[in-house]
């Protein structure tokens, strides 16, 4: 692997890390499409990986809406990771000091067993099915953004599946899942998925 990072993924990382002005839409609309993980060396990959994993994770919560009666405009947005802790500090750092519309964010951890029903974001991160499986299945009534990074994630009920794939972040969305619990998803974002599961644009 080369030993730079490319300027696009420099780009991407210096915004949300050093939260700058060059967040703009047009810029994350392109850093959606080109970010690629090649220019990583193998020392840098895991680290830089949940930096940019974290940084998608945000982006895509700013792209949904969720019910005026689960997040109105005095509430706090929650992000809930269920798994690797790492990813906790690494989402920590990309939402520090923003928000999203009007809503001030914060990020907690959960495990298996939590009460999920405060979450709006629900991050699972690994690849054991088991946990995936038992949490997919308990808030699927719920108005949570689910998210993981298994291939079959979407497959299995979960709304967005974020993935390595040819060194790029790719992610499919399950538009029927995200319909059932009054998630609207933006259009722009459809655009950017590789995969969308049934449903119809809002």
């Amino acid at each position: 692997m080369s030993l730079r990072l490319s300027t696009t993924l420099r780009m991407f990382l210096r915004c949300h890390l050093a939260r700058l002005p060059v967040c703009s839409a047009p810029v994350i609309t392109l850093l959606f499409v080109c970010v690629s993980l090649g220019g990583f060396t193998s020392a840098q990959a895991p680290s830089n990986v949940y930096a940019v994993k974290a940084a998608f994770i945000f982006h895509f919560a700013q792209l949904v809406d969720w019910p005026p009666d689960v997040l109105n405009s005095d509430r706090t947005l929650t992000f809930c990771v269920q798994g690797e802790s790492t990813y906790v500090s690494s989402l920590t750092a990309v939402v520090q000091a923003k928000q999203i519309a009007s809503h001030s964010i914060q990020v907690r951890e959960v495990k298996e067993q939590d009460d999920l029903r405060s979450c709006h974001v629900l991050f699972i991160s690994g690849a054991d099915q088991r946990p995936i499986l038992g949490l997919l299945a308990r808030v699927r009534d719920l108005p949570i953004l689910t998210i993981g990074e298994t291939e079959d994630f979407t497959r299995r009920g979960g709304i967005i599946g974020l993935r390595i794939e040819e060194n790029k972040v790719r992610f499919d969305i399950n538009l029927d899942a995200a319909q059932h619990v009054d998630l609207r998803i933006s259009s722009r974002l459809l655009l950017l998925a590789k995969n969308v599961i049934g449903g119809k644009a809002g």
